[in-house]
């Protein structure tokens, strides 16, 4: 194994740029779309979840305030969309330290740069995806989505804020714990439906009055169904999104501090548990 001195603030800074662009370019490399697939996931998914959710199951969503548009489609296809990142970003920093083991092996370097150069390959995706839903809300509601586009950008540091840290968290923890990449698949799934992105809170707060009424409870306490769906941060992060995209409205202070909150505490667990344990990683890639 080689050992070299620690690079510098600028080497650094240019290691994350290089590393950033390499994830860019192999994501579809020699496929014939190209990043046009980071389109047509997505549009597989909300044509799927429109179909099931919306014409079988005939969900509908409000309205938007500002905007006035009305359309379901639309509005599970901003769920689909920051889900997505949200949960491509998580696995892919979770992933970034296996990925990169023969260069772990060969160069000192800083290991938090492996998985933050995942999650900013990913913003890039995130970005185009943004400015085709933008496109397509400015044609259906109007001009007016201006005047809150701005909002995209806090928004957008604060989400990668708050998978960067648990992608670090994980990122160690794989290592170590290899049933991690697992179990974590059955996790996402459940964090999904967990997080409104193909049904609306006021569908889990009927459920929550019919469970209050019947008097359900678990251990003798109420059933916290709309409690959990409302502080889950993925559920936040989603309904603010819509409520810049979808109805060209600012999301409330309390929903700013509730996610601010959630991206410093990520950052922080996920940046201590990963300086304390990627020392000795290594070994044990």
């Amino acid at each position: 194994m080689t050992v070299s001195t620690p690079p510098t603030a600028r080497v650094t800074i240019n290691l994350l740029k290089n590393l950033t662009l390499r994830e860019v370019r192999s994501e579809y490399k020699r496929t014939v779309l190209g990043r046009v697939w980071s389109l047509v996931n997505p549009l597989a998914q909300i044509a799927v979840f429109s179909i099931v959710f919306g014409l079988i199951f005939g969900m509908q969503a409000e309205p938007g305030i500002n905007s006035g548009v009305h359309s379901f489609p639309i509005w599970i296809g901003i769920g689909v969309i920051v889900w997505g990142f949200i949960s491509g970003s998580i696995r892919a920093g979770m992933g970034a330290l296996m990925a990169n083991a023969g260069l772990l092996q060969k160069v000192a370097l800083p290991r938090w740069v492996l998985v933050l150069s995942k999650v900013l390959a990913l913003v890039f995706t995130f970005l185009i995806e943004l400015a085709v839903i933008c496109v397509v809300m400015a044609l259906v509601g109007g001009w007016q989505i201006i005047l809150t586009l701005p909002l995209l950008l806090p928004l957008l540091l604060v989400t990668a804020a708050f998978t960067l840290g648990i992608g670090l968290m994980l990122s160690v923890a794989t290592v170590y714990f290899r049933d991690i990449e697992h179990l974590w698949s059955i996790v996402v799934q459940v964090w999904m439906y967990a997080s409104g992105v193909v049904f609306p809170v006021s569908l889990v707060a009927s459920k929550q009055a019919e469970l209050d009424a019947q008097g359900v409870t678990v251990l003798g306490m109420p059933v916290p169904l709309l409690a959990v769906f409302e502080y889950n941060p993925a559920q936040v992060l989603l309904s603010m999104y819509r409520n810049v995209l979808y109805d060209f409205a600012a999301p409330s202070m309390g929903d700013w501090l509730v996610v601010s909150l959630w991206a410093v505490a990520a950052l922080v667990v996920g940046g201590l548990v990963f300086r304390r344990f990627s020392r000795n990683i290594v070994e044990e890639l």
